[in-house]
Parts: C-alpha cells; sequence; structure tokens
C-alpha cells in the first residue's frame, strides 16, 4: 500500500486535524499546592507534574529530610546561600605537674617542698631537712611552754635510747632496700646497685661503739618493721613505685639527716662524727648520679605510673618521719 500524503488527500488530512485538536483541548492534571509527601518517595515516579522544576524541588526536599549528620559533617546548605565555615574543635592540652619538664625527681621534690605549711624552703637540703624533721618540730611544740608558760630552750632534746632505736629501725629499712635491689632479677633495679650510698653496714658500726659503751642494742620497733614490710610487697607489685621510695630514703637522709645528725652529736656524744653520716666520696654526687638515672628510667613510665610515684613521696616521708620522731622518745 502506498503512503498517501494528508496534504494531498483531504479527507485524511481533516481527519489529522480532529484528532490533533482534541489533544491540545485535553486539561493537564495539575497537583494541589497543599500536596505533600509523606509516605513512599517512588511514588514520585507515577505522579505527573506541570513542570520538571516542581518535581525536582520536591526530591531534593525529600532527599535531606531524616539524615543524620555526624560532628565532622555538615548539611548541605540551603540553595543561595554560602556554606558556614567548618568549626574546629578546641584541643585540650594536660596541665603539667610542678617540675616534669625536668624529670620525676623534680617532680618528687615538689610533692616534698609541699608537705610543709610555710613552704619556704627552696633547695633540695632545705626541703628535705624540713620534712624529715617536721616530727620533731610538732613534738617539741608541745614542748615549748612549761606548766608556767614559760618557754624552753631547747627546740627538741634527744635521747641516747631513742637514737639507737632510730639507728636499729634505719639499718633495717636500708639493709631491706639494699638486698632488694641486689637480688631482684628485674632489669630496672641493676642500675641502682652499688652506688655508693649505702648505709646498713655504717649503721652496724655505729651500733657496735654504742655497744662498747655499755648500751643495749634494742629491737627494731614497730615504725621500722612496719616500713620494712610495705617496702618488700610493693618491690614484687611496683618496681617504680618501690624506686621512688630508693630515692626518698636516700635524698631524705643525705639532706635532712646531716642537721639532725649534727644536733645529735653534739647533744649526746660531744660532737662526735658518726659512720651513718661517713662517705666514701661526695654525698651530693653520688645522689646526683642515682638522681639522673632514676629519670632517665622514668622518660619510659606512663603519666599514671609518675602521679602513683607522687603519691608515694607523700607515703615515704610519713614513714621515714615516724622514725625520725623515735630520737626524741
Amino acid at each position: 500500500m502506498a503512503y498517501v500524503s494528508p496534504l494531498i488527500n483531504p479527507s485524511a488530512s481533516l481527519n489529522f486535524i480532529k484528532t490533533t485538536s482534541t489533544l491540545l483541548l485535553i486539561k493537564p492534571y495539575v497537583a494541589p499546592k497543599f500536596f505533600t509527601l509523606h509516605t513512599n518517595p517512588f511514588a514520585l515516579n507515577c505522579t505527573k507534574f506541570t513542570s520538571l522544576a516542581a518535581a525536582s524541588e520536591t526530591e531534593s526536599d525529600y532527599d535531606t529530610d531524616g539524615i543524620e549528620y555526624s560532628d565532622d559533617e555538615e548539611a548541605p546548605p540551603p540553595n543561595g546561600q554560602s556554606p558556614s565555615p567548618v568549626k574546629q574543635r578546641r584541643r585540650r592540652y594536660r596541665k603539667k605537674y610542678p617540675g616534669e619538664d625536668n624529670g620525676i625527681t623534680e617532680e618528687m621534690r615538689f610533692v616534698a617542698m609541699k608537705l610543709r605549711n610555710n613552704g619556704k624552703s627552696k633547695s633540695r637540703r632545705a626541703s628535705a631537712a624540713a620534712v624529715v624533721s617536721e616530727d620533731l618540730e610538732i613534738e617539741s611544740d608541745k614542748e615549748k611552754e612549761g606548766n608556767n608558760g614559760d618557754e624552753i630552750n631547747e627546740t627538741w632534746q634527744p635521747s641516747i635510747e631513742g637514737f639507737m632505736k632510730f639507728l636499729v629501725d634505719s639499718r633495717l629499712v636500708f639493709s631491706t632496700v639494699e638486698r632488694i635491689v641486689d637480688e631482684s632479677t628485674d632489669v630496672s633495679y641493676v642500675y641502682f646497685r652499688r652506688t655508693g650510698l649505702e648505709r646498713s653496714d655504717c649503721i652496724l658500726r655505729d651500733l657496735e661503739w654504742l655497744r662498747e659503751q655499755g648500751h643495749e642494742i634494742p629491737e627494731p620497733s614497730n615504725p621500722g618493721v612496719n616500713y620494712v614490710k610495705y617496702l618488700e610487697d610493693l618491690a614484687d607489685k611496683s618496681p617504680p613505685l618501690f624506686l621512688c621510695h630508693f630515692y626518698n630514703i636516700y635524698f631524705s637522709h643525705i639532706a635532712g639527716g646531716q642537721v639532725i645528725s649534727r644536733q645529735v652529736s653534739d647533744m649526746l656524744f660531744d660532737g662526735r662524727e658518726l659512720e651513718i653520716y661517713k662517705w666514701d666520696g661526695d654525698a651530693e654526687e653520688l645522689l646526683k648520679g642515682v638522681r639522673e638515672k632514676l629519670n632517665a628510667l622514668g622518660e619510659h613510665w606512663s603519666r599514671d605510673e609518675k602521679t602513683r610515684c607522687l603519691r608515694e613521696t607523700t607515703k615515704a616521708f610519713r614513714f621515714l618521719g615516724q622514725i625520725v620522731r623515735l630520737i626524741i622518745l
């Protein structure tokens, strides 16, 4: 069958015009203004819109509804607006402990200074001397006024019996820490063997001299026994905490013990120089070597371990204060 153009066939041309006019007169469907989509978003595919703009606007509104954005992400800005600047979270830095930049021994020194209420001691020697003699000063404050309110001249009055108790308990403590360091298999203890600070043999010579003078050597008392038991338990649980006590024992003995020894020697032994305070070399230099080793070792400790060491510093000086107080009991 040959194709006949509607322009040539009048009847076919008339039918074409009628069909076209009928399609043009059909009113297109327009969605009402109050129409909103609350259910299945795929229904948009079956809805007739008068323009593509209306469809794209409705779809974009749905796409952003119900989406949660994390703290690091932001929702897309509205049409026609520039994106808001990204807000950076402020980073918080931990406040450093006093002396933290100079090593763990410097942190412990600040703790020792803080134990004193007046806070006047600034040097290592002065702070330790103040702490270990704190109990002596407290006891002397109770004796400053007599029955008639008169102040006594002596700040504290030692006794030979009390000083011998002090020597016995001190030797027990020194011999214990020396034995633990020598016999332990922990590698951190190796650095603190034969430091030149060992005192147990020196104290034994002082006790032998006192025995020759006719004095009876007492048994260790509760302050020394309790401290030794605490150190033995601590050495097995935590080497950092034990080494904190190790350092503070020698630190207080060198810095504060020499002040006490001079007073005791002048009052009880006519100025005799006791073996407990004799050193083969400069005691400050020997202690400096221990301090440097402990600071180097402390660089490998966590902040939690260092903080616990600061708490142990307070315990160390309290134990040592109880032993020193035996001198005047």
